[in-house]
């Protein structure tokens, strides 16, 4: 992934700086003085040329994304700081006017690409998500969605990946396009008011930006390394340390010989980061320091003029070359190489077809540098005044939105129309209801549609209010309620991790139907248990929260998932330190209404039934391989006052087979987690089973 990472940096900082390469050549060409340093150029082509073989080949992070990051703020803070020098005008509007149509054509150019790839490869139930993704990698936000769905950006099997994962790079680089030149800008302003020196002004500035940056970087990845991956202010301080190397590098006397052993240390420091180290857990943290630091002392070494430099080989006519397609280089391997494991049904590349993703990604990043990028970036009318700068980046950006919009309005009316017959074309459990008279329709849409089953989850709607809110800051984020006064007769709290999320669908109308306050604290993964003892330290610390939350504001009744059913197996078993969690509970004088767990697969059934068809038995499995013949609750009925057991499982399967459509309705919306849509026709016979078990009129 960090290839990825390396991949944008060389992408952003190929975009700022080809279109003055091609003038720096013809300068020195024509005996002017150039500050065009080619070896840059050839580091730019090493580090992408590290991301793609090691993301294509070896399945591990290069640490090639890093060095582009730092790369690009380089060049970015010596373009300032020349400004600066030569009293020019920061001009922050032109600039991010003349920074975003050139980077902007070949992103449209491969996000369009990929997206009709998609439309053709991918079943229909990972279309949406993955067009929000467009969307997001449009607006360079694409690492926040990552971000917010915890992606794990190191999972080996590559075709289970979004086409459009490696964009969050690409966002924190956006991002920083725009944070950086304010932070010239303002600093620019001090230092004329006040006299002060720039060079030494900005050094301070990112020198603290670059310890605070890199402390939290430290610790957010010890406490959880899978968010903190694309979090922006843990790689601020790769950024920070490139400005740095910039401001600082001009007033530090090296000799050759000794730049000279910096450039191959660090050309060797970089290419082995990823061959040595086990980064898998450690990036963003310090470990990143290695590429980084190996990469400042290239740039450091400079052109030495030694015949045994490192410069000469960087130097050398072919990377600079390829460093000119980088950026589009970076775009298409990724897209590429999930798509062609998709396509032919494997979870990574071989040698031989490693070797063809990369030669049809060098093919088409050089015809979209050629015929896409380079037109653009040498276009003159846009460069006359920032409106025509303007009008060229919304033009850009509307070749993408149309198409994306027309998806959205087709999938939206599709979905209203299939919603306007659902009550009778789309039963869901209820045709699992002995007496049942099907009347659905021969043309009927399976609801909810396949674009949108992705996002089919439960939730309540408000945020906690009053008496409700938890104490502890862990649980104030996650801490959702319906809109039931305090005063109502009783309170269910509804825990546990997704499995209990989605009986949300059922549980809030029931609790709206009999005027129970409900609310919820749940967090995916994490079971809630009392023996925490062999929970990882985030789920310990939520569900130690729960219990003081518990003790401070004891509810009428806790809702929870008692049994784990394992994929594909009636391995089905009780939950970790379940009944010492139900006697802690019911000890308190706390109801506790437990549900078995639902039949899970270790193949995706809503991807099985988009592509197979609802009645391919591959998307029928049998009952009896998936659930134990006898629920495990059932050896606690009558146990432990205040436990009440629900069981659903024949109205999730037939009796015989636990099919991927019932009534006309997607019953999961991926391997394991029923869909919103079919839990909530559940409702009404939850309610029934509910009152009957535990009493409660």
């Amino acid at each position: 992934m960090v290839r990825s990472r390396s991949l944008r940096g060389i992408v952003v900082s190929t975009a700022q700086t080809t279109a003055t390469t091609k003038e720096q050549r013809r300068s020195s060409d024509t005996g002017r003085k150039s500050n065009f340093r080619p070896e840059i150029q050839g580091l730019r082509s090493l580090a992408v040329l590290m991301v793609v073989t090691y993301h294509v080949w070896f399945g591990r992070v290069s640490g090639g994304v890093d060095v582009f990051l730092l790369v690009s703020a380089f060049l970015m803070t010596l373009q300032f700081t020349n400004r600066y020098t030569q009293r020019r005008p920061m001009d922050l509007l032109r600039h991010w006017l003349h920074l975003f149509r050139r980077l902007l054509p070949a992103t449209v150019v491969v996000l369009l690409g990929t997206l009709a790839a998609i439309f053709v490869v991918l079943p229909k139930t990972r279309w949406a998500a993955l067009v929000d993704q467009v969307w997001a990698s449009l607006f360079y936000v694409q690492n926040w969605l990552l971000q917010r769905q915890a992606v794990n950006y190191y999972a080996t099997d590559r075709s289970q990946a979004s086409p459009l994962q490696h964009f969050w790079s690409l966002s924190i680089q956006g991002q920083v396009f725009i944070l950086w030149p304010v932070i010239f800008a303002i600093a620019a302003l001090v230092c004329r008011k006040y006299g002060l020196r720039y060079r030494v002004a900005l050094t301070y500035v990112f020198g603290l930006i670059f310890l605070v940056s890199l402390t939290y970087s430290i610790i957010a990845t010890a406490s959880n390394q899978t968010t903190a991956y694309f979090d922006t202010f843990a790689r601020l301080w790769e950024f920070a340390l490139g400005t740095l190397a910039a401001l600082v590098l001009p007033v530090l006397k090296i000799s050759k010989s000794v730049r000279v052993v910096m450039g191959w240390v660090g050309v060797v420091a970089m290419l082995s980061c990823g061959i040595v180290l086990q980064v898998q857990t450690a990036f963003p943290g310090f470990v990143a320091l290695w590429p980084t630091l190996a990469a400042a002392c290239i740039i450091a070494a400079g052109q030495t003029g030694s015949r045994f430099g490192v410069d000469r080989i960087l130097s050398s006519k072919l990377l600079v070359r390829l460093g000119d397609n980088s950026y589009a280089l970076y775009l298409w391997h990724w897209p590429l190489l999930v798509i062609s494991l998709i396509w032919t049904g494997k979870d990574h590349a071989g040698w031989l077809s490693g070797t063809v993703i990369i030669a049809t990604a060098l093919v088409l990043a050089f015809l979209t540098t050629k015929f896409v990028e380079k037109p653009f970036r040498e276009w003159k009318w846009p460069e006359v005044n920032r409106r025509r700068a303007a009008v060229a980046i919304v033009a850009c950006l509307t070749i993408a939105i149309v198409p994306l919009l027309g998806f959205s309005v087709q999938q939206n009316v599709t979905a209203k129309i299939a919603m306007d017959q659902a009550q009778k074309d789309n039963p869901g459990a209820a045709a699992l209801v002995p007496g049942y008279v099907n009347e659905v329709s021969a043309n009927a849409v399976l609801l909810p549609t396949a674009e949108k089953l992705a996002q089919d989850w439960a939730n309540l709607p408000s945020k906690c209010a009053g008496d409700l809110v938890p104490a502890s800051k862990l649980l104030q984020g996650v801490c959702l309620q319906n809109n039931q006064p305090a005063e109502a007769d009783r309170t269910i709290l509804v825990l546990g991790d997704s499995h209990a999320e989605q009986w949300l669908a059922a549980v809030a109308p029931v609790a709206e139907q009999e005027q129970w306050r409900a609310y919820q604290l749940l967090l995916g993964a994490c079971p809630f248990t009392v023996d925490t003892s062999g929970l990882d330290a985030p789920c310990k610390a939520f569900d130690d929260a729960v219990v003081q939350q518990i003790d401070q504001h004891p509810p009428s009744a806790v809702f929870l998932v008692g049994t784990a059913a394992s994929p594909s197996s009636p391995d089905e078993k009780l939950t970790v330190g379940f009944e010492d969690t139900v006697k802690m509970l019911t000890g308190k004088g706390i109801d506790v209404i437990a549900v078995r767990d639902n039949p899970r697969f270790d193949f995706n059934m809503a991807d099985c039934v988009a592509v197979k068809g609802q009645h391919s038995p591959d998307c029928n499995p049998s009952q009896e391989q998936l659930l134990a013949a006898q629920n495990p609750l059932a050896s606690l009925q009558g146990k432990y006052p205040g436990l009440s057991i629900l069981d659903m499982t024949d109205l999730i399967c037939n009796g015989g087979e636990c099919p991927g459509v019932v009534g006309n309705t997607f019953v999961y919306l991926d391997n394991n987690h029923l869909s919103k849509t079919y839990v909530a026709s559940m409702a009404p016979m939850l309610k029934e089973r509910w009152l009957a078990a535990t009493g409660w009129s």
